[in-house]
């Protein structure tokens, strides 16, 4: 697993273990958000406060763990981007299709 999890309020948290969030990972982590919705989980936080670098591969599984949770009835959002992992979402225009949280504790609170 790629993500370690915990319980906060109605929200299953998603914390990703990896500090560079790249290609070596990402099918691993598209299978663990995969298996947390098929769990029943409706609103994952995914936590990205441990990770400093992130590629492509690594946002586009995050990007299909959208689409397979919307496909559910689920919600991901996410927290604890740092400054660049920010303006990369930014950039690209992920921040229009996820709710973006300072903190776990605020992501947790959103639904």
């Amino acid at each position: 697993m790629i993500v370690t999890t915990q319980i906060n309020g109605a929200a299953l948290v998603a914390n990703v273990t990896a500090a560079e969030a790249n290609l070596m990972v990402a099918d691993a982590f598209k299978a663990d958000l995969a298996s947390l919705i098929d769990d029943g989980n409706k609103l994952i936080v995914v936590n990205f406060a441990a990770v400093i670098y992130v590629d492509s591969s690594f946002l586009g599984a995050l990007v299909s763990g959208l689409k397979y949770a919307m496909a559910n009835q689920a919600e991901i959002v996410v927290a604890g981007l740092n400054k660049d992992i920010f303006g990369l979402f930014q950039l690209i225009r992920l921040d229009k299709a996820f709710k973006i949280f300072t903190t776990v504790d605020e992501a947790a609170k959103s639904r």
